[in-house]
């Protein structure tokens, strides 16, 4: 039941709460209490508005950064991880296997200001050994929402 509620309220967190109790055949109250148990759980963790960023004036820039670190004695990557998501300007940061240790996503107004917060805030925390900064330069797709618009070749075909 559970999993059947989490699957339909991450593709539509705005659906309502009875069409939600009528496609799994259960009383509204039911879901709602489902709801409210794994909100106090941490399951449910927040919900989220997908903006396309790209479709309005707001300028915004977004940036993937591969973070190498040195875990500390007794502390592990969790400490590590703790100071970076801490930062305002960070949207994610997750664990990684593979040739660095994690993936900070951040978001700001200029490349500029992307620059100035890995060599001020995020490179000189005394764990880190290196990064590498990538800029995402469109989004096509973002939380399994296609952001573009399928633009039809509208022309009239000519042969001679």
């Amino acid at each position: 039941m559970r999993e059947k509620i989490l699957s339909m309220i991450e593709n539509n967190a705005r659906i309502d709460l009875k069409d939600l109790a009528v496609m799994l055949g259960i009383s509204e109250a039911e879901v709602a209490n489902e709801i409210a148990d794994m909100e106090k759980e941490k399951i449910i963790c927040g919900y989220h508005t997908l903006i396309n960023w790209d479709s309005t004036s707001e300028e915004k820039v977004t940036a993937l950064i591969e973070v190498q670190v040195t875990p500390q004695r007794g502390l592990g990557f969790d400490k590590i991880a703790e100071r970076m998501y801490n930062y305002d300007e960070v949207r994610a940061v997750y664990l990684m296997s593979g040739g660095f240790d994690f993936t900070v996503i951040i978001e700001e107004k200029t490349m500029k200001e992307v620059a100035q917060f890995v060599t001020e805030r995020l490179a000189p925390l005394e764990a880190i050994r290196g990064t590498a900064t990538h800029f995402i330069l469109k989004k096509y797709k973002d939380h399994g929402t296609v952001l573009v618009k399928n633009n039809k070749d509208e022309r009239m075909l000519v042969t001679p």
